[in-house]
């Protein structure tokens, strides 16, 4: 039975069939962005995790290439797709350009064929924000793009400009007229692009848009995520000549025609991050799998000095803790550096340890809207500027709090499991943007955590269980 999202104008909630045969419902998303039925995580503190967690395909790399797909009227084949939210919304904004796309389990076949519409609507874009990187591959294959200014989680101002400034070096027309972004270009042709800080968008963009420019393309100050490098070896597979991917230097040789594909998304290294941290907040002993660990290198080592045991296989990471937690600071940073995207997640772990850890947020400057939510909770938690004061240790007890978006969200459930009682978090759609069967995996570690619809129905699984216990 297909899994695909209808063709509707809405993410309406349908009954599904996981590649583990395990039937599930979606939940409905209509096209204004706000959730008709949003539901809530229950948790119930003090439960001790242990298993091990399959990891899904990685959010901010899947989005990706689906959009790359753009480039090609022949049919691409994309597995371990994460069955999310986002995920949803881009096959929508797929389908409003007039591409064929068909969700079946974790894997997506898009077909862009020929006659693509050149305008991304306004109510799908307005919702999430990886979605104005159509804009590369739009421009690349039609000449022109139009598309709504992005929206998506409220972490601050992401700026744009490094993508619209580096469009123009490669010969792109640029103008912004009542929330849109018009391009049009002749033909597209190479340039040296400097980008001014390592935009992760930027880079993608361009990265597509360039293996249609006619020369040599080189992207200096590139963004070196993972996600990057898997956009680039998509692009090659697909007959793109790129080096450098995962380097701050990345030369593309552009003007090949690229044909159709098959490729396998990465694994999510902030949902790995994610249950690494819902492991050790009680003391527990869980393993991830399908992710190399050199992907959360710094991640593991500040785990690590914090009093976390680490133990790395060639595709797997292991989290487990007996002792106390120390404090440690912590600074964000674009690849290699700490990720972002866990920032809130690992507050929610020195505020069990014993002392005053600082962190400083350098990349959003919104990361820290959580704070009130975590201190309803009873963390100790002041911030200044883009720093933030956790003092340690503190006893968590369970209320009720609000996900003011994706990776908050996940902090506090993270928080639910170690507080006293039960928690509460309302906005659950925050979370659905970005981790699949959250729930799920969580109960099957040990954890006593229901995913529940504002109707109070839990809501039905939409995998099948991903996580075995050890114990």
């Amino acid at each position: 039975m297909s899994r695909g999202t209808p063709t509707s104008r809405s993410l309406t909630r349908v009954k599904s069939t996981s590649a583990g045969g395990v039937s599930g419902y979606t939940e409905s998303y209509p096209v204004d962005g706000i959730p008709e039925n949003s539901g809530r995580f229950v948790v119930r503190g003090g439960a001790r995790l242990a298993g091990d967690v399959v990891l899904a395909g990685a959010k901010n790399s899947a989005l990706k290439l689906m959009a790359a797909s753009l480039l090609t009227p022949e049919p691409c084949v994309i597995s371990r797709v994460p069955r999310i939210t986002d995920v949803f919304t881009m096959v929508e904004v797929l389908r409003s350009l007039g591409v064929a796309v068909d969700f079946e389990g974790d894997e997506l076949r898009i077909a862009a064929g020929d006659g693509l519409s050149d305008c991304a609507p306004y109510e799908l874009v307005r919702t999430m924000r990886a979605s104005i990187v159509v804009m590369g591959p739009m421009v690349a294959r039609l000449g022109r793009a139009t598309i709504a200014m992005p929206g998506g989680c409220n972490i601050g101002p992401r700026r744009i400009d490094f993508h619209l400034r580096g469009l123009e070096k490669l010969g792109a027309r640029v103008e912004i007229e009542h929330g849109f972004i018009k391009l049009s270009c002749d033909r597209l042709r190479g340039a040296v692009v400097p980008l001014d800080y390592p935009s992760v968008g930027a880079t993608e963009n361009l990265l597509m848009a360039a293996t249609a420019a006619e020369g040599e393309t080189v992207i200096e100050n590139a963004a070196r995520e993972p996600e990057i490098v898997d956009l680039a070896e998509y692009l090659s597979s697909m007959g793109a000549c790129i080096e450098g991917a995962g380097t701050s230097s990345v030369h593309v040789q552009g003007g090949r025609p690229l044909h159709g594909t098959q490729h396998q998304v990465i694994a999510d290294r902030i949902e790995a991050g994610t249950y690494l941290i819902a492991g050790a907040v009680g003391a527990g002993d869980v393993t991830v799998h399908g992710l190399e660990p050199h992907h959360l290198e710094l991640f593991l080592t500040k785990l690590h000095l914090m009093g976390v045991e680490i133990q790395e296989g060639k595709h797997s990471m292991r989290a487990s803790r007996s002792g106390p937690l120390r404090p440690v600071d912590i600074s964000t940073l674009p690849h290699p550096g700490f990720p972002t995207d866990l920032q809130a997640q690992v507050m929610v772990l020195l505020s069990l340890a014993d002392g005053t850890s600082i962190v400083t947020e350098n990349v959003f400057e919104n990361r820290f809207v959580v704070v009130d939510e975590l201190n309803r909770l009873g963390a100790g938690i002041t911030t200044s500027g883009h720093h933030a004061v956790v003092t340690g240790p503190r006893a968590l007890t369970g209320t009720v709090v609000e996900a003011p978006d994706l990776r908050g969200g996940a902090a506090l459930v993270i928080a639910g499991l170690v507080a006293e009682g039960s928690t509460e978090i309302r906005g659950a759609h925050h979370i659905d943007r970005g981790y699949e069967g959250f729930a799920d995996k969580l109960t099957a570690l040990g954890a006593n955590v229901t995913r529940v619809q504002a109707d109070e129905t839990p809501l039905a699984r939409t995998t099948g269980a991903s996580a075995r216990t050890l114990r």
